[in-house]
Order: structure tokens, then C-alpha cells, then sequence
């Protein structure tokens, strides 16, 4: 079919195919129109197209055209007139909801009216074998064949325009108001399935929206009217949910508003919180979890109690009742108690994902069980003061159950309060958020918390009761359901008891039998039995070859159980690889196809804004030539008027017309016709001037006569007024004076009135100003004893201050004594020392001298004879022999020199045997006086050491060096 290049052309052929019935047609023509993607600007025929076109779709049934039509549609308008797309989507919602009543109408008014022509006449055959073949009524298969088409389309249609507006910051509302319709056409058709879809419709839409956060036009949730909208579309979505019974969808949804306050971390209204934990109340009470369902009681009462304040007190009263019942609800004791360890972890993240919800803040290193129990609820509860604001029947319930011990007639005593409390309940006026308030819902649970307290104080008391005793002091339950009832409280370690149905009676065991010590205690005992009988009775060596096998099939099954783990794990990653890889190439695509499209749209919308420039500046061009003829035009008519009357013919005609000549004649004619008004204009006022001057003269005369008329009237006036003036002043005069004569008698009475509340009030002036004086007496006395209390306490700390300062200072000098002490002893040590080392380096050289002496003594007289032939004349001085012989010794091969000389000869002395039969290496031999000052240093540094080295410096070891 041939596609149009003017939206108005298409219409009208569009209405021409209506016309002759050819709906199908005209919907294909304008379809062709709108994916034609010629047409890329908005027009009001465009508009007008699009209204066409959604009326077929919707005549016709055709969702899918209708999708591709409303995408095509918003295309053209998003950045345009976002107006017109919104008037569309209305006007498609409407239809489609207009045509779904009007099919459900004739379908329950076809039921109604049908007639059957013969009453005795039974049905027709053809109705029977349908019935029969089909199993189902007439008003079933009348819905099916009428009403579901249209509920489809419906449907369609709502999910179709959450499909368009998901992305769209401009039409959030219409977004929202959508979502609430659909939402509403599942309440009121009771479309569960639909009403599934629908919320993860709306979940995966927020999912994608902070996913993609880089879209254009993408709604921001930040802002304060984009999150109201979201949150009251949560909060519309949980009320149907409820109201439909979906309780799985309805925590879904809890769950969404709880994601959604944590995303944008702001906490909605008090009024939609109410709303949030009654609907948590509402759940956690269907699903049997109790505890949560008091912590959320708990968490509305407090939000009524301090937001509400119109709350009365019979409503308060009524919630903190429920809040108390429903934590008295809870079981005593803890379910965990026997778990494993994967349940209780389970369970702890469970508490803490409850918590989260219910709005409580969770420490991780703390354990779940000790933050949400029954009995930290309770001594929340009491804590908060919520028992001062329930009933009596509930608080006298509440001690009977916690704190009394009854165990005979502890059910007699609950039972009348528990028909007391049974008859309470209802709507709350004052807090229309809130549900009915229904108290007897919690008489089963308050039953069986009565009979776990009676079994726990009965077990106190006795050790075996017969079945019929115990069946009489429970009248809530028959004895089976107590059986079952105190079955699971011994599961839990609540109470422990034993039914012996042969005796008819019930044994209570003392709980410390059945403690885990006693039943690890046994276990140990089996096992030592076990290894002590196998080792009295040795098992046979003959083992099978099962037997052999079986470590061996062990080792086989762990390695196989391992590697079908790691076969797993490596699955699983590639899996998770390639799904990665998968979503990185659609994102990439899909980057790449939002980057195209966005190029294509630029270049689109530069073409169309180039095409619409030149359009409107030919547009403003013809339109101002067109305003300057038809303003000649205009002008050449008046001028022509004018030139007509006046009997003369117009100057230009025809072609010549032009604006300006047209301005030059009207303007020649306009100065003409001034110049002849101005010549009237004198000539009138000359003779106005004249007629003026004329009727002066004549009323002269008259003026002066009305004003001496004038003074004799005002005069006359004014005694007339002066006259009654005396006359109310005497009259006043008069009046005064009885009233002067009527107060003088009252005087007295007066004065004494005066006085006795004059005295009354210096009085109280005066008690006044005496409690003032003794208050500011009694603050003066107050501050003064205040500061000389500040006085003191600055003083006693300035004392401490120096007193801790003087310690401190004596403490340094003490340590600068001790130090000062400790180096004086150290160089007195070291001078002792220095003095010890020089006696004895002066006990060695006098050693020595000896030694030489005596050798010299015994060596003198071989060396007699040449020493005196060789020495000279003059004697030498000792010291300059002692020199000289070594030399001549030295310079003499062959002969004899002692060692002494030797050693004073240089380090080129040869070594000799000394007199220990050991040879010494003298080439590094020290002076004694190093020796002494380097054992000195090291004694200094290190006190035993100085021994050691000492005693190594007076004998060296042989061959060392020094």
C-alpha cells in the first residue's frame, strides 16, 4: 500500500476506508504512516493521525500495532511536545477500559435477559452436548467468548504503556497513574496471575533504571516528587496485594519499599510507615512467625503514640494491648535450641533480614537470637511503658502468665480473662491506617501458652499425676492436644515429662537427667565398654576382602566426591564467564545501538530544525509582505474614502499600488485636512471668546446680589446655632451638679474602699518584695558559696599543681645527683685505677732495670777489656753507652748480644728463645704504657672484663700479637 508523505492525506484516506468499512485497511495505512519514520516533527494533523490510529487498534484488537504505533509516536514527541504523547496514551487507556466494561455489561445483561420461549420444555440437545463436551456454564463460556478478549487487550494495554513511559522523566505521573489503574483493574477482577506479573513488570523496571544510569530522560530518583511517586505506587502495589490475599507478593513488595528506601536512604512519610507496618502485622501474622509479627506491633504503636495526635486513648489503649498479646504469643522457648548449625545459621540471617525490615539496627558480632527474642521484646515492652497503657484484663493476663505461680488453677484463673478480652476489639477511628483491631484472634495462642506455664509449674511441684488431674486442670484443650503441645515443649528442652498411657499418668522428670552432660557421659561409657571388649575378645584376623577394600573405596569415593566438586565449581565459573561475556556484548550492543540511534536522532533533529528554520523564515517573509498589502490596501481605501467625498479621483491605480505611494497620498491628504481643521478650530474659539466675554458682563450684577441674599441668611444661622449652644451648656451644668450632689454622699464609703485595697496591695508589695529580697539573698548566698567553692577547688588544684611541679623538679635533681654521684665514683674508680696500672708499669721498668743490671753484672767481665779499648776518652753518660753498645753489638757479626739490647736495637731484631723456652714476636710489640691505657679503656667500659684483660696483658699468649 502506497505510503503518504502528508499526515493529513493519510487521515483522510484513513476515513475514507472507515467509510466504505475497510477498517483494516485504514489501520494498515496509518501504521505505514507512523514506520515510515518519514515524518520526524510534530504536526496537529499528526496528532490527529495518532488519535485515528489508536481508536482502530482498540476497535480492532490489535495491541502490537498499537505498541508500534505509541513507540513511533514518542519518538516524535519526546523532545518536542511531550503533551500531545500523553493525551494519546490517556485516550488509548480509556478506550480500552471503556470497551471492557461495555463487553462485561452485555455479557451480565445477556445472562440476565435470557429467555427461554417453552418453560416446560427441557433444554435443546445442542445445549446439552455442549455442556456435556465443554463442562462449563453458559455465564462461563458467555465471559469467555465476550468479556476475555477485551480483558486481554486490556491487560495489553497497561502493560504496554509501562512498557513506553518506564524511562521517561516527563510522564513519571502518568507512569504512576498507569501503574495505580492496573493495579486497581487486578483488585477489582481478582487477577492474581496478572497482578504477579505486573509487580515484577514494576521490579525489573527499577532494576533497570539503577542499572542504566547513563539513559537520557532517565527519571531521577533523588528528586523529592520522582520518589513520592514511586513510593505511594509500593505502597498502592501492598495494599492490593493484601486485599487479593497474595501474601507471598505482599512481602515481595515490603521488601521493594524497604530497597527503595535504602537506594535513596530517606524514610517516607509517617502516615505511608503506618501503612508499612500494618501490612508487616498483617503478613507476619498469616505466615505464623509471631515474633516478627509483635516486633512490627511494637514498632506501629510506637509510630501511632508519637505521630499521631489525634490518637484517643481507648485507640491506644486497644494497640498497646494487641502489642503485649501478640509478644505474650510467642513461644517461651527457643527453636534453635537442638538445630544444626546450617539452621541456625540460616535462622540468625533470616533475623537479620527480618530485623531490617522491620526497621531495628543489627550488629553483626551479636547473635541474632539475642537481639529478636521473646524476652528482649518483653523487656522492651516494659521499658517503653507499654503496659501502663494496656487494659486491666490484659495486664493481670500478662502477670498471671510471666510473673504468678499457680500450678493448680493457673488455667481457672486465665479462662474469665480470657472471655474478657475476647469481647475487645473493632476499628480504630483515630488511626484509619491501622486494621481492625480484633483481640480474639490471640486467645488460641494465650491457650497454649497457658498450658506450657501450667506443665512447667506442675513439673516444679510433682513427679507423677495422673492423665484425668491433668486433662481436668487444662480445660482449653482435649488430652491429645496437650499430649502434642508438651511433646514439642520436651523437644526443646521447655519442660521434661513422660506419658505413660498403660498407667494413665504423667511422670515429670527433673530436667538435669536429660542435660546433654548425663547423655555425653554415657556415649563416653559405650565407648570404652566397645574398646574394652574388643580388646578382652580380639575380633578375627580373617577379613574379607570387602573389608580391605573399603579404606581403599573411601579414599576412591573422596577423590571422586572432590573432583565432581571441582568439575562443579569449574562449570559453574565458565558459566558465570560466559554469562559475563554474554551480558558484556549485549551492553556493548546495546551501547553501540543507543550511540547510532543517538547520531541518527542528532542528525535528524539538526535536519528537521534546519528544514523548520527555513520554513519559518519563508513563512515570516510572505507573512509580512501579505501584512504590507493588505496594510495598502487598507490605506488606499481610507485614502479613496476620503479623496471620493471630497469629489476628486485617487492618483495611483492598479500595478502602481504600492505601500509607500499609498503612505504619500494619505499623508498629503491627512495634511490637508489638518490645515483646514486648524482654521475652523480659530474661527470657533474667536467666537467662543466673544459669547464668553458677553455672558460675564451680564451675570455681574445677579453674582452680587446672591451674596449680600447669602450674608444675611449666615448671619441669622449663626445666632439661631449660638443661641441653642448656651441653652445644652446650661442644661449640662445642671446635670453635673445632681450628679456631683449624688457621688458626695459615696465619698466616705469610697475612700475607705481606697484605702483597704491600697493597704492590701502595699501588702502584698511588701510580702512580694520580701520573698524577692530572701530569693535573691538565697541565689546571692548560692553563687557566693559556688564561687568560694571554685576558689578553693582552684586553689587546691594550683597546690597540686606545684606540689606535683616540686616533685617532678625534685625528682630531676634527684636523677642529676644520681647521675653527677655515678660519674664521680666511675673517675674516681678510673683514677684509682690509672694509679694501680702506673705503680705497676713502675714495678715492671724497676724489675727490668734490675734484671738488666744484674745481667750487665754477670756480662761485665767478658766485655771488660774491649769495651774499654774501644770507648773513648771521655766518659759517656749511661744512657749514651746504653746506646752505643747495642749499635757497636749489632755492627758486630758473630758476637754475643744481650736481649735487652736487642730490644732496644729496633723491630729488626731477629726473635730468641726468652727464658720460658718460648719465642716472642717483638716486631708489633706495644710499650707498656699502651697496653696499660687500652686495658684502662676497657675496663672503663665493662666492669668484669677489666680482670680478664688484665690478667691477658700481663701473660700474652705465645705467638700472638699484640
Amino acid at each position: 500500500m502506497a505510503s503518504f508523505a502528508k499526515p493529513e492525506n493519510a487521515l483522510k484516506r484513513a476515513e475514507e476506508l472507515i467509510n466504505v468499512g475497510q477498517k483494516q485497511d485504514a489501520l494498515q495505512t496509518l501504521h505505514d504512516l507512523f514506520t515510515s519514520r518519514r515524518h520526524r516533527a510534530w504536526q496537529k494533523p499528526l496528532e490527529r493521525s495518532m488519535f485515528k490510529y489508536i481508536e482502530l487498534c482498540v476497535d480492532l484488537k490489535r495491541g502490537r500495532f498499537a505498541k508500534d504505533g505509541l513507540i513511533q509516536y514518542r519518538i516524535i514527541c519526546q523532545q518536542v511536545n511531550v503533551s500531545s504523547l500523553e493525551e494519546v496514551i490517556k485516550h488509548f487507556m480509556h478506550l480500552s477500559t471503556e470497551r471492557a466494561e461495555q463487553a462485561r455489561a452485555q455479557a451480565q445483561a445477556l445472562e440476565e435477559a435470557l429467555d427461554v420461549e417453552d418453560l416446560e420444555a427441557d433444554k435443546r440437545p445442542e445445549d446439552l452436548m455442549l455442556s456435556y463436551v465443554s463442562g462449563e456454564k453458559g455465564k462461563d463460556r458467555s465471559d469467555r467468548e465476550r468479556v476475555t478478549p477485551w480483558f486481554k487487550f486490556l491487560w495489553e494495554t497497561y502493560r504496554t504503556v509501562l512498557e513506553i513511559l518506564r524511562n521517561n522523566s516527563k510522564l513519571e505521573a502518568l507512569y504512576a497513574m498507569t501503574a495505580h489503574r492496573a493495579f486497581q483493574f487486578c483488585k477489582q477482577y481478582k487477577r492474581t496471575t496478572e497482578f504477579r506479573r505486573l509487580c515484577e513488570i514494576i521490579r525489573n523496571h527499577l532494576a533497570n533504571l539503577n542499572k542504566y544510569r547513563d539513559q537520557r530522560d532517565r527519571p531521577d530518583l533523588s528528586a523529592p516528587e520522582s520518589l513520592q511517586l514511586y513510593v505511594e505506587t509500593r505502597f498502592e502495589q501492598l495494599k492490593v496485594a493484601t486485599e487479593l490475599e497474595l501474601w507471598q507478593e505482599a512481602f515481595r513488595s515490603i521488601e521493594d519499599i524497604h530497597g527503595l528506601m535504602c537506594m535513596v536512604k530517606k524514610t517516607p512519610k509517617s502516615s505511608l510507615m503506618a501503612v508499612y507496618y500494618a501490612k508487616l502485622t498483617e503478613i507476619f501474622w498469616i505466615s505464623s512467625s509471631h515474633l516478627y509479627h509483635a516486633y512490627a506491633w511494637f514498632r506501629l504503636f510506637l509510630l501511632q503514640k508519637s505521630f499521631n495526635k489525634n490518637l484517643s486513648q481507648k485507640d491506644l489503649q486497644l494497640i498497646a494491648s494487641s502489642v503485649l498479646l501478640a509478644a505474650l504469643s510467642v513461644n517461651p522457648y527457643d527453636h534453635t535450641r537442638s538445630a544444626s548449625h546450617l539452621d541456625i545459621e540460616n535462622e540468625k540471617e533470616r533475623n537479620l533480614r527480618m530485623a531490617n525490615l522491620i526497621g531495628f539496627n543489627l550488629e553483626t558480632k551479636l547473635e541474632g537470637k539475642e537481639v529478636l527474642s521473646r524476652s528482649s521484646l518483653l523487656s522492651e515492652l516494659v521499658a517503653k511503658g507499654v503496659l501502663s497503657c494496656v487494659t486491666q484484663e490484659v495486664k493481670d493476663l500478662y502477670h498471671l502468665l510471666e510473673h504468678d505461680f499457680f500450678p493448680r488453677d493457673l488455667a481457672s484463673k486465665v479462662q474469665p480473662v480470657l472471655n474478657k478480652i475476647s469481647k475487645f476489639g473493632g476499628k480504630l477511628l483515630s488511626a484509619p491506617s491501622v486494621p481492625e483491631v480484633q483481640l480474639s484472634q490471640y486467645v488460641p495462642a494465650m491457650e497454649k501458652l497457658t498450658t506450657l506455664r501450667l506443665l512447667q509449674q506442675v513439673s516444679q511441684v510433682y513427679q507423677i499425676m495422673r492423665i484425668e488431674s491433668l486433662s481436668r486442670m487444662i480445660p482449653f484443650f482435649d488430652f491429645a492436644i496437650v499430649e502434642k503441645i508438651s511433646v514439642d515443649a520436651v523437644k526443646h528442652n521447655f519442660v521434661a515429662l513422660k506419658v505413660d498411657h498403660m498407667k494413665g499418668v504423667v511422670i515429670f522428670d527433673n530436667m538435669g537427667l536429660e542435660s546433654e552432660i548425663l547423655r555425653g557421659h554415657l556415649t563416653n561409657l559405650a565407648e570404652t565398654l566397645n574398646e574394652a571388649r574388643a580388646m578382652i575378645y580380639p575380633p578375627a584376623r580373617n577379613v574379607s576382602k570387602l573389608g580391605e577394600l573399603l579404606p581403599s573405596l573411601a579414599e576412591i569415593v573422596d577423590k571422586e566426591h572432590k573432583r565432581l566438586l571441582a568439575r562443579k565449581s569449574l562449570i559453574e565459573k565458565r558459566k558465570e564467564e560466559e554469562e559475563r561475556k554474554l551480558l558484556e556484548k549485549e551492553r556493548l550492543e546495546e551501547s553501540k545501538r543507543i550511540e547510532l540511534l543517538k547520531i541518527t536522532e542528532e542528525a535528524e533533529r539538526k535536519r528537521l530544525a534546519s528544514e523548520y528554520e527555513e520554513r519559518k523564515n519563508e513563512r515570516i517573509r510572505r507573512e509580512i509582505e501579505e501584512r504590507e498589502l493588505a496594510e495598502a490596501q487598507a490605506l488606499l481605501q481610507e485614502a479613496s474614502h476620503r479623496i471620493k467625498w471630497k469629489g476628486k479621483k485617487p492618483a495611483i491605480e492598479g500595478e502602481k499600488l504600492t505601500k509607500q505611494s499609498v503612505m504619500e497620498l494619505t499623508l498629503s491628504e491627512q495634511l490637508r485636512e489638518r490645515q483646514e481643521m486648524e482654521k475652523k478650530l480659530q474661527k470657533l474659539a474667536k467666537t467662543m471668546d466673544y459669547l464668553e466675554r458677553a455672558k460675564r458682563e451680564e451675570a455681574a450684577p445677579l453674582v452680587e446680589a446672591a451674596y449680600q441674599q447669602r450674608l444675611v441668611e449666615e448671619r441669622v444661622l449663626h445666632e439661631r446655632e449660638q443661641q441653642q449652644e448656651i441653652e445644652l451648656s446650661k442644661q449640662r451644668h445642671d446635670t453635673e451638679l445632681k450628679e456631683k450632689e449624688r457621688l458626695t454622699r459615696i465619698k466616705n464609703n469610697k475612700e475607705i474602699f481606697q484605702a483597704r485595697v491600697v493597704s492590701c496591695r502595699e501588702e502584698e508589695n511588701t510580702r512580694l518584695r520580701r520573698e524577692r529580697e530572701e530569693r535573691v539573698s538565697q541565689i546571692l548566698q548560692s553563687r557566693r558559696q559556688e564561687r568560694e567553692k571554685m576558689r578553693k577547688l582552684k586553689f587546691y588544684l594550683s597546690l597540686e599543681e606545684e606540689r606535683q611541679k616540686k616533685l617532678h623538679e625534685e625528682e630531676e635533681a634527684r636523677k642529676r645527683e644520681e647521675a653527677e654521684r655515678i660519674r664521680k665514683e666511675q673517675a674516681e674508680r678510673k683514677a684509682k685505677l690509672d694509679e694501680i696500672a702506673e705503680k705497676q708499669r713502675q714495678r715492671e721498668r724497676e724489675l727490668e732495670e734490675k734484671e738488666r743490671q744484674r745481667r750487665e753484672a754477670l756480662l761485665g767481665k767478658s766485655t771488660e777489656v774491649p769495651l774499654k779499648a774501644s770507648e773513648p776518652p771521655a766518659v759517656a753518660r749511661p744512657s749514651e753507652s746504653g746506646s752505643a753498645a747495642p749499635a757497636a753489638a749489632a755492627a758486630a757479626p758473630g758476637k754475643y748480644v744481650p736481649r735487652f739490647k736487642r730490644e732496644s736495637s729496633g723491630p729488626a731484631a731477629p726473635p730468641e728463645p726468652d727464658r720460658w723456652g718460648g719465642n716472642r714476636q717483638d716486631d708489633r710489640t706495644p710499650q707498656a704504657g699502651d697496653r696499660w691505657r687500652s686495658d684502662d679503656r676497657r675496663f672503663s667500659s665493662g666492669g668484669p672484663r677489666f680482670a680478664s684483660t688484665w690478667s691477658s696483658s700481663r701473660n700474652p699468649p705465645r705467638g700472638s700479637e699484640r
